[in-house]
């Protein structure tokens, strides 16, 4: 009798991996996404705590690199290692959020403070809080219609509507 060679487990890592592409709005989620990637491939260890292992090193570059816009590419690609590429994308995009988070502020203490004025019509204020609501939802934050309704309610002027 033959020796019964038993059949080898198949690999545990897909064959095709798409990363996920970076945008203006998406940088938190892409970072985690990214770093779980670079963990499949092995390479996390290039940018926590940093490694000087080449081949690893251009595993983990062309990751990113596919994985961010060509425009990103040219401001980040003079980099000389993963980690200076990551650092840097998280440099620029989490000032981009602090800058998105500011704005969000502002628009929600605009939308606190908003009344509608004696020359407003029912119709150019609701155009007010809907513009303001749909600011709101392009920075991420969605205003409740019942929120919405209830401040058109409470912002008409009394002498005018009741």
């Amino acid at each position: 009798m033959g020796d019964v060679v038993p059949p080898r487990p198949k690999e545990l890592v897909p064959t095709s991996i798409h990363c996920p592409m970076l945008n203006a709005s998406n940088y938190t989620v892409w970072a985690m996404r990214m770093k779980v990637m670079l963990r499949i491939h092995k390479v996390w260890e290039t940018i926590e705590p940093g490694s000087k292992e080449s081949d690893k090193n251009d595993i983990a570059i062309g990751l990113l690199f596919q994985s961010i816009p060509e425009a990103l590419i040219l401001q980040v690609g003079e980099q000389d290692s993963p980690k200076g590429i990551w650092d840097a994308i998280k440099t620029r995009y989490l000032g981009a959020d602090r800058v998105k988070e500011a704005r969000l502020q502002t628009l929600m203490s605009e939308f606190e403070r908003i009344k509608m004025k004696d020359s407003d019509t029912l119709d150019s204020f609701a155009g007010k809080l809907s513009e303001l609501a749909s600011k709101s939802a392009s920075l991420g934050q969605t205003i409740e219609e019942s929120k919405l309704v209830k401040k058109f309610l409470n912002s008409l002027p009394r002498s005018k509507y009741i």
